[in-house]
């Protein structure tokens, strides 16, 4: 029988196709369909902090220890996130989607890829300076447990609040964020009243469903992750989600229109990436 030689490279790619089969019948996620240089990129790093030899030892390590398992898809979780991080992107809110909110009696919000929760505060404090937040329930959700749970606490660093409250006032808006937090042993800590109006739990994009109608979905910057026929696979479980009439807003990297659901949608501000279901 003739052995087929394989470089270094081919190796490594059924190396990697393997762990990510592993992990999907071990345990239900699904990365399959990741971008495949995020993936790489983010394997490379827990390879070398774990200080494994090769990407079948993280296989092996994936399949008998759940521990492991979960610090490995902590890397894979994507959390550049910032309170009002892309000011105009908050501005737009204000001017172009808080006037259709109002005309609701109860809206839904879901913040999908929530990451530590920066930006569903940011949400929680743009309806109350509008003085809406009563009318709003917030759905944050993250494929992270360990990002969840850092959410949930409302603590963040100085450097976090202080830029923050630049983002804040480049916004417009017209208050001072030092009114939704308390300083804490060198943190900060967000007003009770807003964790209040938040519900965070784990979602994962990729298999799971939605869990209401929502006027307005929120999930910037995180589709850049994944590949096209994932990104298409998302797209139409946000267009399922949302009610007629209701809000998508994605990152300023990420557009719908190559999507199924590309003539479903309108135009509402296209520097903010926001969309309104309009079939």
């Amino acid at each position: 029988m003739k052995i087929v030689s394989r470089d270094s490279s081919e190796i490594t790619d059924i190396e990697i196709d393997l762990l990510l089969e592993a992990i999907y019948r071990r345990y239900g996620y699904d990365f399959r369909n990741y971008s495949r240089t995020s993936i790489e990129r983010r394997l490379t790093q827990f390879l070398m902090d774990k200080k494994c030899s090769t990407y079948s030892e993280i296989t092996g390590h994936t399949l008998r220890d759940i521990t492991f398992f979960h610090e490995l898809v902590s890397y894979f979780s994507i959390s550049v996130t910032a309170l009002f991080r892309d000011p105009f992107f908050y501005t737009a809110l204000h001017d172009k989607v808080l006037p259709f909110l109002r005309t609701w009696p109860h809206f839904k919000i879901w913040h999908a890829g929530c990451a530590t929760g920066e930006e569903a505060y940011s949400m929680a404090i743009l309806l109350t300076d509008a003085k809406i937040i009563k009318r709003a329930t917030i759905y944050a959700t993250d494929i992270s447990q360990s990002a969840l749970e850092t959410a949930k606490t409302g603590i963040y660093n100085l450097n976090t609040i202080k830029q923050g409250s630049i983002n804040y006032l480049e916004a417009g808006c017209i208050n001072s964020l030092s009114d939704y937090y308390q300083a804490l042993y060198g943190a900060a800590l967000l007003n009770t009243n807003l964790k209040n109006r938040i519900t965070f739990s784990r979602h994962n994009l990729v298999i799971d469903k939605s869990f209401g109608e929502m006027q307005m979905i929120i999930c910037r910057n995180v589709l850049i992750y994944f590949n096209q026929t994932l990104q298409n696979q998302v797209l139409e479980l946000f267009w399922e989600s949302l009610e007629f009439g209701g809000f998508l807003c994605l990152g300023d990297k990420e557009t719908l229109w190559f999507s199924s659901v590309a003539d479903k949608f309108s135009i509402v501000d296209e520097k903010a990436k926001i969309y309104k279901k309009i079939a």
